[in-house]
């Protein structure tokens, strides 16, 4: 049976693909978010997963407000990437699993969620820059992947209560997938950030080190709220944390934090990275 090692939380910024395309992990902007990053490298090699599962958000490279699904999951045997207009370089393809895939939209579509399946699927900045901040130093990413799309873009919204519902029901999924994998999960996203209106630039660091810290010992917590209240206390586009629930949702039992880095700002954005491992 497949087994879940722990799961990865980071933000997702356009602008990082620029800074990795222009060698700027050094830059005095940077340093502070790429620095964060090899602990988790480190762990990475430690715990060795044969498959990455991506929880994100698309922005309009796959869907768009006209066709905007609450969940979709990705059933194709490879996943490309495209320009999005960000001057962000271009991502070779990455390689689907279509068994865990097919296994994980079964398993879910049972537990009567409503799934839009994508046997051809798009995948934007959300999913493929944490991957090449995960795997810096492979030409393409190494590991094959599973996308899930969450709408965090038009509402309605699924709420938080309802993406923790999500993660775990895909934790337990996973598990029960009758291969003998490693499976790493992975929620990209935020954190707090409005990037326009009367509030553009807002940031709260106070909720989001208070969230980051309780997806350790009480992953709950942040479903007391509203998908309303969780924008007025993040911002807009912070509501992408939902990614993060549903990742840590996903993992069963006990976790342990691996590493956390925590910086602002990041092109307006509150950046943050969270690595948990699954306890024996």
């Amino acid at each position: 049976m497949a087994r879940i090692v722990g799961a990865i939380n980071t933000s997702h910024v356009p602008a990082i693909g620029r800074a990795i395309a222009a060698n700027l992990q050094d830059d005095p902007y940077w340093k502070p978010f790429f620095d964060g990053f090899p602990p988790v490298h480190a762990w990475l090699d430690k715990v060795r997963p044969d498959v990455v599962v991506v929880l994100y958000n698309d922005h309009g490279l796959n869907f768009f407000l006209d066709k905007m699904p609450t969940f979709a999951v990705g059933a194709a045997p490879e996943y490309h990437n495209a320009d999005e207009g960000w001057g962000i370089p271009t991502l070779p393809p990455f390689k689907g699993v279509p068994g865990l895939s097919w296994h994980v939209i079964n398993e879910l579509v049972a537990r009567e969620f409503d799934l839009t399946t994508c046997q051809e699927m798009l995948v934007d900045h959300a999913f493929s820059l944490p991957l090449k901040l995960l795997w810096p130093d492979a030409p393409s990413c190494p590991v094959p992947t599973v996308p899930v799309c969450i709408n965090t873009v038009q509402y309605p919204l699924p709420s938080a209560r309802r993406c923790y519902k999500l993660g775990k029901a895909l934790g337990e999924a996973i598990a029960s997938w009758d291969e003998d994998k490693r499976v790493l999960i992975v929620g990209t996203g935020g954190l707090s950030h409005q990037l326009d209106g009367e509030r553009a630039g807002f940031v709260n660091p106070a909720f989001d080190k208070a969230f980051m810290d309780s997806l350790i010992d009480n992953p709950e917590w942040v479903t007391q709220y509203s998908n309303e209240e969780i924008v007025e206390k993040t911002g807009t586009q912070g509501i992408e944390l939902l990614m993060w629930l549903a990742a840590r949702a996903a993992l069963p039992g006990k976790v342990s934090r691996v590493h956390s880095n925590y910086h602002i700002p990041i092109s307006n954005t509150a950046s943050g990275l969270l690595a948990m491992a699954c306890e024996d």
